[in-house]
């Protein structure tokens, strides 16, 4: 406490140092976001709403309450792998931005959420804007954009400490603190987090921390700012799911790492996991020029080095660049066991800068932004039957690279031609290239090189009469490139005798219209929006080593849709919201490709069955997803209770199938899942807080499957269907109790 003395001795800010203040803080922020008079469909939560959600849920699953979101975890609880969809869209289609830095790697288009674990602790507001959104949002706005902001500058030190302990051997350790802004305008911020857990499916354990260091100074007219964050995973493999067949029998079941001995016994490998280390550097500098213009500069440079280590059985020697066969005790072993490491070592450079006007009437950014990913891809085996056990100083049996580079420019506008009436216009440019050399897992060539350039208008416009009433129209068009697990795909296809073709980039119309009411105590929206694709690129059923799932073009296809929202307030102590989505998700002619082996045994591939589909439903892509919520604060007018919150939430997703076919035999049904907690925030007499709150996840025990996949082959020897596929069963009912004391 004697810290907090001295640094609040330098005195509070004054108004006028707390506009700025709040002026250059945010201005990063500002120029990528969709504003009230943005005809883009959006929602943004604050700091208060993130931490409002249970402990245990990661950022997407956070984010599940929101309209035509879909959320899950592959563990099965809210810690590890999670991902999302957007109107159907996945998680390489979703554009997410961190203080404007696009955080999706740039190889597979994906955020892996697992790196980044706690944010909802380090953030002060998230943007979830639906459609392509703004073109400010970068590369990969393609369905969705997620738009984050670490903690904004506080004026007063502070300090907290969190802790949750839960279901599954969970346990969830944060502390923060920071100086506020001190008088001659320096501040510094600081989070760490610890999150341990057994998980609920087998081998879905994890071990993952994360850390933010900020240190910073606001003047008069500029800001310098320096983040640090760091992402640390240690989790087991779960992205393989488990066969439909397992879900009656043992709902826990995974089957990465297992193996049995010479006697049939199945044993499981102690170290199938997934290891990664993430660091993210940011330098931020930003300018006002009089009250109206701002200049805004960041630096990123992000470092990536993890592996996944994996138990083989079965393997032939060659497969792995050994010699064969090899003989021990005078038999020949042609196949045997091996642990394997496949790595992934890549930099990330990233310079944005922009300028913003803010003139009353017309509002305008233009801005310019370059990447360079430099991505290594290798795999070693450490330890084999055949091979005397531990290999010592083992060799690369792959090693192959891709180098990525953008360079994008944009220019934004809103003009305001009456006091009801809003024009806006976005253009934006990018150019990208891709070289990738190096011999793949499968020993074929990557080498390829392309480059791709992509215009991307958009145009819109608000009407708002006044008294609460707001409707708006847009129209955009946006491009993305296909991902490196996609290209290499063809590649190996190609190098098998399939003659496939290259992969297209996909390219889509969005229309919006929407119209929004907001009382002070009722608010609601309708939103009708046309997503139209040319060559989209969708799942073909098939996963790479590392869980990504292998996409392919599909031609004519759409997503059209209907989304209602509504939130009401009728007295202090209640509030009731809820959203509605109601949608069409179609390809207009598919060709479902199904590999043709010639027998169980070797599995050459001879050919390719084709099954044709008309106005086939796109996979994972329900047709309703809804959610409401309430919190009660039952003792609002109280001083000693007025905090305490009661909350429920449901959710409720439609049937999804797990392909292109529609197939009812291969698709998850509807569910509906709830949630609810109690919390209160007890005030000590020193002003410090001590909140406790109890989470429970999934109230009504619903035996569901979040996510799945599937890839259908056929053996022309034996005349047989083949099919495997993963599914993802969510936990049972859980508690967590959480503990937060903040000073």
């Amino acid at each position: 406490m004697a810290a907090s003395v001295s640094l609040r001795a330098q005195g509070p800010l004054s108004e006028v140092d707390n506009e700025i203040n709040e002026k250059l803080d945010s201005a990063v922020v500002l120029s990528s976001r969709a504003g009230e008079s943005t005809p883009v469909t959006f929602t943004t939560l604050n700091s208060a709403e993130l931490r409002q959600s249970a402990p245990l849920k990661s950022l997407p699953m956070t984010l599940s309450l929101q309209p035509s979101v879909v959320s899950v975890n592959e563990g099965g609880t809210g810690l590890g792998y999670s991902k999302l969809t957007v109107r159907g869209s996945k998680g390489s289609q979703i554009n997410v931005t961190l203080n404007g830095i696009t955080l999706n790697d740039p190889e597979s288009q994906e955020v892996f959420w697992v790196n980044i674990p706690s944010l909802n602790s380090m953030l002060s507001s998230v943007q979830l804007q639906r459609g392509l959104g703004t073109v400010a949002n970068g590369a990969g706005s393609f369905g969705a954009s997620i738009n984050m902001s670490t903690n904004a500058v506080h004026s007063e030190p502070y300090g907290s400490f969190e802790y949750a302990r839960g279901a599954w051997n969970t346990s969830m350790t944060t502390v923060s603190a920071g100086t506020g802004r001190f008088a001659n305008g320096f501040y510094a911020d600081f989070t760490y987090s610890k999150n341990t857990t057994d998980g609920y499916i087998r081998n879905a354990w994890a071990d993952v921390q994360s850390a933010m260091a900020v240190v910073g100074w606001i003047g008069e007219r500029n800001s310098v700012k320096l983040t640090y964050l760091m992402g640390k995973q240690h989790t087991g493999i779960t992205w393989e799911g488990i066969p439909q067949s397992m879900l009656d029998v043992d709902r826990r079941y995974n089957p990465a790492g297992e193996y049995y001995d010479a006697l049939g016994n199945v044993h499981y490998y102690g170290n199938e996991s997934d290891n990664y280390l993430q660091q993210h550097v940011q330098l931020t500098y930003t300018h006002l020029f009089g009250e109206r213009w701002f200049w805004n500069t960041t630096l990123n440079y992000t470092d990536g080095l993890g592996f996944t280590e994996s138990y083989k059985t079965g393997k032939k020697l060659t497969a792995y660049g050994f010699d064969s066969p090899v003989v021990i005790d005078g038999v020949e072993y042609k196949e045997g066991d091996f642990v394997t490491q496949k790595y992934l070592n890549n930099s990330y450079y990233v310079l944005n800068s922009n300028l913003r006007y803010d003139g009353g009437r017309l509002k305008a950014v233009a801005g310019v932004s370059g990447y360079i990913y430099d991505g290594a891809h290798y795999g070693d085996i450490i330890w084999s039957n055949l091979l005397g056990g531990d290999i010592e100083n083992p060799t690369h049996w792959y090693e192959n690279s891709g180098l990525k580079r953008e360079i994008s420019a944009y220019l934004r506008g809103e003009y305001a031609l009456n006091r009801s009436l809003t024009a806006y216009a976005e253009l934006q440019y990018r150019f990208l290239s891709l070289d990738m050399k190096g011999l793949d897992d499968e020993f074929s060539d990557m080498s390829y090189s392309t480059v791709w350039p992509f215009f991307n208008p958009r145009a819109g416009i608000t009407f708002a009469p006044g008294n609460g009433h707001k409707a708006y129209a847009s129209v955009a068009l946006g491009h993305r490139e296909p991902g490196r697990s996609d290209i290499k795909e063809v590649i190996e296809s190609n190098n098998a005798g399939l003659d496939k073709a290259d992969l297209k980039p996909e390219t889509m119309l969005d229309f919006e219209l929407g119209y929004e009411y907001t009382s002070a105590k009722f608010a609601a929206g309708v939103n009708l929006y046309a997503m139209e694709y040319w060559d989209m690129l969708l799942e073909t059923g098939k996963l790479s080593d590392s869980g990504y799932a292998i996409k392919e073009n599909v031609g004519r296809a759409w997503r059209r849709g209907i989304e209602l929202s509504t939130r009401w307030k009728p007295m202090e102590e209640l509030e009731v919201f809820g959203n509605l989505t109601l949608s069409d998700n179609r390809i207009k002619d598919f060709t479902a490709f199904v590999t043709k082996y010639d027998n169980l045994d070797d599995w050459n591939v001879i050919g390719q069955l084709e099954e044709n589909y008309r106005n086939a439903r796109i996979l994972l892509s329900p047709s309703v997803v809804g959610a409401f919520g309430i919190n009660a604060r039952p003792f609002a007018k109280n001083d000693k209770l007025k905090d305490l919150l009661l909350n429920f939430t449901g959710k409720y997703v439609g049937r999804q199938y797990w392909d292109n076919t529609a197939n009812a035999d291969r698709s998850l049904p509807a569910y509906f899942v709830a949630d609810a907690s109690i919390s209160n925030d007890f005030i000590m007499r020193s002003g410090n807080v001590l909140r406790l709150g109890l989470y429970v996840n999934n109230l009504f025990n619903a035996k569901y499957c979040g996510d799945a996949w599937v890839y259908r082959a056929y053996f022309d020897a034996e005349q047989q269907n083949y099919q495997e596929e993963g599914l993802y069963p969510q936990a049972p009912i859980s508690c967590m109790l959480k503990l937060t004391y903040s000073f």
